[in-house]
């Protein structure tokens, strides 16, 4: 059935738009004038059942009026005439003023929050969010299918990133810096050749980062293996110095070492250029670059013990942090690091260990890096390794002309996440009903990443030369459409889930952790998965099923069923809804069993996946997490680990905290005393329970300070 709407578009017909227009009536009106649920579902039924090819938009709302009259219910007929003509209205509305203004106060709360990199009372950031406020206004009013917009609105889905829509732009990629590097690259028109020493290329590398990430809205990652011949020619450079210098007059002992010397110095600038050029450098997007460094030797790579050092180099500048204003070392924001477990170095002997040591003691300080198991990857990706993408999204595998595997020099085209727990409250737990709910969502889903790729279609290299023109993802001429880039499985588009477990427990009554809940979960995933590659046939397009790790979508999708369907237990009652496959957190659950459990669900999301644990009193628990970083090697493709420590909010400090006799303490770095510093304590002591620093709770405080 088809509807003819006010402006002459034709749309499917959608129920839930009857039933919510007469729900927000119900609202307005007394509760006398009121009618029941059943009574609203058998209004949107007798219209639906009505079966009609073609319907306006007008006759409908006859409908529903008529049906309203038939039951005395006037009041409420009359609202909901009232609410169908504002809801009209407010979708033309340019909603851009009320929402800039707010910025500009520092007002907005919820913008400050969404992106804890970029700082909203500056200039430059300011800037590009008033752009993204007016992006999505332009996306919600004109872009974008009312359907569309309306979905997302209700929270059905999420349609991400729409302050960039307006722009043709895509989300995240894999830079290929190794063909950059290697043929040179433009940048402003410049010609950049091949580096002739590491330091060079680090400074190269990091200018690459800083304009891929001003033309793009998502992450990108770097595999840092591409440096490996850079740190080889230093050295070569230096040796061939020395002895021009000297001749054969220094002993071979002698000339290693001072060439040793040299290239370590050359080492610890290169990285620490690549480390503060990220953290320093701004791209015109009003943040530093998110861009994520790849930590990975492969046996058989001829610069493998050069990359070892460069490893090694980077996981002793991160476990080292940067100085903040007040001259404390502080964890920085970014690079991100994902360190690969392979045979080499998986904690029992390999050659490469010590590595892995070190990158345990950098986890327990700076919750860095994350690690990927190389054994569990290479059975989910035909035998590859590489990198996620800076948004954690993993492409599929795929082979050029010559049969070949290739992912650097990809892309994702954009993400749309559907509310999984929606549907369960929707359907109220009745099975029959929700295998159609779910499809008929998911359609919507396919129709809303339909819209960002088609925003790609079309677009043509000169609008970002570096990622097209210039090798960062291809080497198009000018001119050139980017299509080809879009079919074939080239680049990615994901459909995202959140709310698995919340689902699971408004479907069967139980958790998917238990035998029966993770039954259904599977059966629900495995849908997913099977739904995602009937798009790719039907398509050619690269559709992927991608656990996203978007913990404000988490509040939000909440936030808006709480509102539709009222406090449910252990459902709406959290204020957030569990990411995607994750075990809640309420759950009593160790490390090893969650990454058992949920090592299933990332075989089957492969469009991306992480899952993580935390550790109370990491610092003081090597022992605790290199067994856990030797147990990922065997059974879980992607893990990180967090902590429930806290840091000073004005400073930066994420040290240890003293708390004299008289219960006073204050941070050592700045003196702030905020009571949000609180969460610091629990590094001394692991403590995971309620904090209790309020005025009047004097007995509260001194258990803590004794249990510290």
């Amino acid at each position: 059935m088809k509807v003819i709407k006010r402006d002459g578009m034709t749309v499917d017909f959608d129920r839930m738009k009857i039933v919510v227009a007469i729900q927000k009536a119900n609202e307005a009106v007394e509760p006398a004038a009121r009618i029941s649920q059943a009574q609203i579902d058998n209004i949107a039924d007798y219209v639906m059942k009505k079966g009609r090819a073609r319907l306006l938009v007008e006759d409908i709302q006859d409908m529903v009026e008529q049906r309203l009259v038939a039951m005395d219910k006037y009041e409420l007929a009359k609202a909901y005439i009232i609410y169908r003509y504002v809801r009209s209205l407010a979708r033309r509305q340019n909603t851009t003023d009320e929402d800039i203004l707010d910025l500009l106060h520092n007002s907005n709360k919820e913008m400050a929050e969404e992106n804890s990199n970029k700082d909203t009372t500056v200039a430059s950031t300011q800037r590009d969010y008033i752009a993204g406020i007016v992006s999505r206004d332009l996306t919600r009013r004109i872009l974008l299918p009312d359907k569309i917009s309306k979905a997302h609105d209700d929270g059905i889905f999420h349609f991400h990133d729409s302050d960039y829509f307006v722009q043709p732009i895509f989300n995240c990629c894999l830079i290929n810096i190794g063909d950059m590097l290697d043929n040179g690259t433009m940048m402003n028109g410049k010609l950049i050749e091949t580096p002739k020493s590491f330091q060079v290329a680090c400074t190269v590398a990091t200018q690459i980062i800083s304009c891929v990430a001003s033309n793009q809205y998502g992450g990108q990652s770097v595999d840092i293996s591409h440096l490996g011949k850079y740190l080889r020619k230093s050295k070569e450079k230096f040796e061939r110095k020395i002895r021009e210098t000297v001749g054969d007059a220094l002993e071979p002992e002698i000339l290693d070492k001072l060439v040793e010397e040299r290239v370590y110095t050359e080492l610890k600038n290169g990285v620490q250029t690549i480390q503060y050029q990220i953290n320093t450098l701004m791209t015109t997007n009003g943040q530093s670059p998110f861009v994520t460094l790849f930590l990975y030797l492969r046996d058989g790579d001829p610069y493998i013990e050069e990359n070892a050092l460069i490893i090694e180099e980077i996981l002793r500048q991160r476990l080292e942090g940067i100085k903040n204003e007040s001259g404390v070392f502080v964890t920085p924001a970014f690079p991100k690091l994902v360190y690969v477990l392979d045979e080499n170095n998986n904690l029992t002997g390999g050659r490469y260990d010590y590595l892995t040591k070190l990158a345990v003691q950098c986890s327990a300080k700076r919750m860095y890096p994350d690690y990927i198991s190389a054994k569990k990857m290479r059975e989910n990706y035909e035998g590859n390794v590489f990198s996620p993408m800076g948004c954690r999204s993993f492409l599929a595998p795929w082979k050029d002309e010559n049969g070949n595997y290739k992912f650097e020099g990809r892309f994702n085209q954009g993400v749309v996440s559907i509310n999984l727990p929606q549907i369960g409250l929707e359907v109220r737990g009745d099975m029959e009903k929700f295998w159609p709910e779910f499809d008929s969502r998911l359609e919507l889903c396919k129709e809303a990443l339909m819209c960002r790729h088609n925003a790609l279609k079309g677009v043509k290299s000169d609008v970002s030369p570096i990622h097209w023109q210039y090798g960062a993802l291809a080497r198009l001429k000018k001119g050139e459409t980017i299509d080809k880039l879009l079919y074939g499985g080239y680049s990615s588009i994901s459909l995202g889930y959140i709310g698995l477990y919340e689902l699971t427990l408004l479907m069967t009554g139980k958790s998917h952790t238990t035998e029966e809940g993770q039954e259904f979960a599977l059966q629900v995933m495995r849908h997913l998965k099977e739904t995602v590659m009937r798009w790719r046939e039907e398509t050619n397009i690269g559709f992927a099923l991608y656990g996203t790790p978007a913990e404000s979508l988490c509040y939000r999708f909440a936030r808006i069923d709480k509102e539709r369907y009222g406090t449910v237990k252990d459902v709406t009652d959290k204020g957030y809804y569990t990411n995607s496959y994750h075990v809640d957190v309420r759950e009593n659950i160790d490390a090893f069993a969650k990454f058992d459990f949920e090592s299933q669900f990332q075989a089957l999301s492969t469009g991306g996946c992480i899952s993580y644990v935390e550790i109370p009193n990491m610092r003081n628990n090597l022992p605790a997490l290199e067994s856990l970083v030797k147990y990922i090697y065997n059974h879980i493709q992607y893990a990180e680990f967090n902590t429930k420590s806290d840091y000073c909010q004005v400073c930066g400090y994420d040290g240890e905290i003293t708390i004299n006799k008289d219960l006073e303490w204050e941070c050592p770095c700045c003196g702030n005393k905020d009571h949000k510093l609180m969460n610091v304590v629990r590094r001394t002591c692991g403590y995971l329970g309620e904090n209790f620093w309020n005025e009047g709770k004097t007995k509260e405080i001194k258990s803590r300070v004794l249990h510290l």
